[in-house]
Parts: structure tokens; C-alpha cells; sequence
């Protein structure tokens, strides 16, 4: 599902971007400079909308366009970091080395 904007761009609805199968929360990720800025860029939009929200005293309503807004940017940073590789651990390096050595 794509929400339009008025620029004509389709942009994924804030609905779930990922399943929770298959996605290790806990690992690092190995982020490149273009994602780096990305999220820089989504982190600092998001945290303008959110001061902007409490500012003003907004209440919290289902169909505030501003709530959507950061859920929508927040989707967009979550996609944007897991789509980053994920870094392997020490064992898992180890292991590598190891297995490619034995064989």
C-alpha cells in the first residue's frame, strides 16, 4: 500500500515495513555514508515534527496528519537501517575463518 503525496511521489503507508521473522534487532549494522545521512536526515525531521507536536499542545487523535507524518519518517528510518548489512559477530567470524581454513 503507497500513500500519494503532492508531489506525486508514491511513499510506503506507515504500516509494519518489516515482519518480525528474520530480523535480529540486536546486531550492529554496517552503515554507509549515503544511509548515514539518511537517517541523520530522517532523525532530525522527526525530531522537529515531535517538538513542534509538544509546542503546540496538539492532542493525540487516529487521524492527526501530524502523528502520521512521524510514523511515516520513523518507517522510513527503520527501513532505511535494516536494509544496512548487519556486521557478524566475533564467533561468527571465527567460525568463518575457521571453516575456511579446515576445508
Amino acid at each position: 500500500m503507497a500513500a500519494t503525496t503532492t508531489t506525486g511521489f508514491a511513499i510506503p503507508a506507515p504500516q509494519p515495513a518489516f515482519t518480525a521473522a528474520g530480523i535480529r534487532v540486536h546486531r550492529h549494522r554496517r552503515i554507509t555514508p549515503q544511509a548515514g545521512r539518511a537517517l541523520e536526515a530522517l532523525g532530525h525531521a522527526i525530531d522537529y515534527l515531535t517538538d513542534e507536536f509538544v509546542y503546540r499542545g496538539t492532542s493525540f487523535k487516529a487521524s492527526n496528519d501530524q502523528l502520521e507524518a512521524v510514523q511515516l519518517l520513523m518507517a522510513l528510518n527503520r527501513q532505511v537501517y535494516f536494509e544496512c548489512p548487519e556486521v557478524p559477530t566475533f564467533w561468527e567470524r571465527c567460525r568463518s575463518f575457521v571453516g575456511a581454513h579446515l576445508l
